[in-house]
């Protein structure tokens, strides 16, 4: 074994000093060796990409206008569904308040007095329509077609007292189409504006 002269050299064998760092790479790397990284070219290329693919999607996602509208839509749907249920199954009779000129739909519950007051369910009191909804009109045969002012639909023993149709737009323009069946429940929800048959 071949001793070695100092401790210095024996720390400096076994301890190497790191090496100092460039912004371009570590010191005493080879000339010419690639440094890790992108190129501008590679950049560039990922960007257009990006880009194209951007361009083609973002105009099939639906607006937030239209996702309002569904939602509402849906709600509202779900609620006369549930109104005529409820109404069947505890023998209430319940009023809906389709308010077109403040835009609002409120449920009451109306006792043999006559008088309304506010329904005992928390799912019939919840509001329906988001905001940039509006009610563009309402139907039955009772009052026709009406676009303006309050409607008045009771929901008795028997479910929906007439046939009814309501019609949701949003602020783009696109619409909903919303019709209750008497006497059996069924509400169907229809994309657009439909006239239905009274």
């Amino acid at each position: 074994w071949q001793k070695l002269g100092t401790t210095k050299t024996l720390q400096s064998a076994c301890f190497p000093e790191p090496r100092a760092q460039s912004p371009l790479g570590p010191i005493g790397s080879e000339p010419g060796a690639r440094i890790a990284g992108f190129t501008l070219i590679e950049l560039i290329v990922v960007l257009v990409i990006l880009s194209i693919t951007a361009a083609l999607v973002v105009p099939r996602l639906p607006s937030s206008g239209g996702m309002a509208l569904k939602s509402s839509a849906r709600s509202t749907a779900a609620l006369l569904r549930y109104l005529g249920e409820r109404s069947t199954g505890s023998k209430h009779v319940y009023r809906l308040h389709l308010n077109i000129s403040e835009n609002s739909i409120k449920v009451t519950r109306k006792l043999p007095s006559g008088e309304e007051i506010p329904p005992e369910d928390p799912l019939l009191s919840r509001k329906v329509l988001e905001n940039g909804v509006v009610i563009a009109d309402v139907q039955s045969p009772r009052y026709g077609k009406v676009t303006e002012g309050e409607v008045l639909i009771d929901f008795g023993a028997t479910g929906l007292s007439e046939f009814l149709t309501l019609h949701l737009n949003s602020a783009h323009g696109e619409s909903f189409t919303i019709a209750g069946y008497p006497d059996g429940g069924k509400v169907k929800l229809l994309a657009g504006y439909e006239e239905l048959a009274l």
